[in-house]
């Protein structure tokens, strides 16, 4: 069995060695970039864990995991354009070093990489593979459009913004462990239950991030605390906020977000300190520890020893545990 630092080490090596052209420059140095090191490497590492969940031999999935790597990099650079993000991971996302064009183009190439990769695994389990994958692919993009749709409403429930992180953020987890389980020919029903493992991670995830985008540490978080509230972004704290407040609270909440007068730092406070007063942050760390439990709970319901879940519950608990 590989530890969770022994597999991110063997992430990040195999990233290290992944070769493009050279030329034409501009297409595939950006990709470079992105890949450097900075990333956690969850979704690769997880998927590879997933098959050493099955099997001591873990070399049959490392395409795929390359494959699921090179794929959430390319959403990216796709996703900071769309969402004006200048940095990524504490320096320069890649629209601001080059231009918005060698991002789409860049990140459009990724996407066929990634396919390429994963063409690298074994053929008799590939076409599940191409299923998965592309069932993945296809929720990434459906959820990251819901979150387009839902910056211009003010009506987004907290129900229908779980739904849409589910897709956007839960899917790629849960597919990567998916496909792990599938590259170690592992039962559907327990590539099935990995994934339901995933979706839960993967929501308490994208709830952390809220989270720290609000009341993070902007020298830990890697870039500026209060984006999503300037943004007008439906998070899991605003939806809450929105759910749990009165009428004049809910008003007041609205107005502050939708005044243009406000400067960026008074709006920023002023929002949080709504928040506060509703107990949203604390609401937000609860659902956090219940989609951790639940993660725990299936994970303990997989037919195998004890000691191979460990890895995974111990992926759970560095997440659990982040700060950034």
């Amino acid at each position: 069995m590989y530890s969770f630092h022994e597999l991110a080490d063997i992430v990040q090596n195999e990233i290290k060695n992944l070769k493009y052209p050279q030329q034409p420059e501009l297409l595939y140095a950006p990709i470079v970039y992105s890949l450097e090191e900075g990333g956690k490497r969850i979704r690769p590492v997880a998927l590879l864990m997933a098959c050493n969940l099955f099997r001591d031999e873990i070399d049959c999935a490392k395409p795929a995991a390359l494959a699921v790597e090179v794929f959430h990099n390319f959403t990216l650079l796709h996703d900071d354009i769309m969402d004006r993000s200048d940095t990524r991971r504490g320096k320069p996302a890649v629209h601001t070093r080059w231009n918005d064009n060698v991002a789409i183009l860049s990140g459009d190439a990724m996407m066929i990489y990634a396919y390429k990769l994963l063409c690298g695994c074994d053929r008799r389990v590939l076409p599940q593979l191409l299923e998965t994958f592309n069932e993945t692919a296809i929720g990434v993009c459906e959820g990251q459009q819901y979150d387009m749709d839902f910056e211009s409403r003010d009506d987004v429930t907290v129900d229908r913004y779980l739904e849409m992180i589910r897709l956007k953020t839960g899917v790629l987890l849960a597919g990567a462990l998916k496909l792990g389980a599938i590259c170690a020919e592992a039962q559907p029903w327990q590539a099935e239950l990995l994934y339901n493992f995933g979706i839960n991670v993967g929501l308490a995830f994208q709830l952390q991030d809220d989270l720290f985008d609000t009341y993070g540490d902007a020298a830990v978080f890697g870039k500026p605390i209060g984006g999503d509230i300037l943004a007008g972004k439906k998070t899991f704290l605003l939806t809450t906020a929105l759910k749990t407040a009165d009428a004049a609270t809910r008003g007041e909440l609205l107005a502050r977000l939708h005044d243009g007068g406000m400067s960026a730092a008074e709006k920023i406070e002023t929002v949080r300190g709504i928040y506060d007063r509703l107990g949203v942050r604390k609401i937000t760390e609860k659902a956090i520890a219940d989609y951790f439990r639940n993660a725990d709970r299936i994970l303990n319901s997989l037919e195998v020893g004890i000691e191979r879940i460990v890895p995974l519950q111990e992926l759970g608990e560095t997440l659990l545990n982040r700060k950034k």
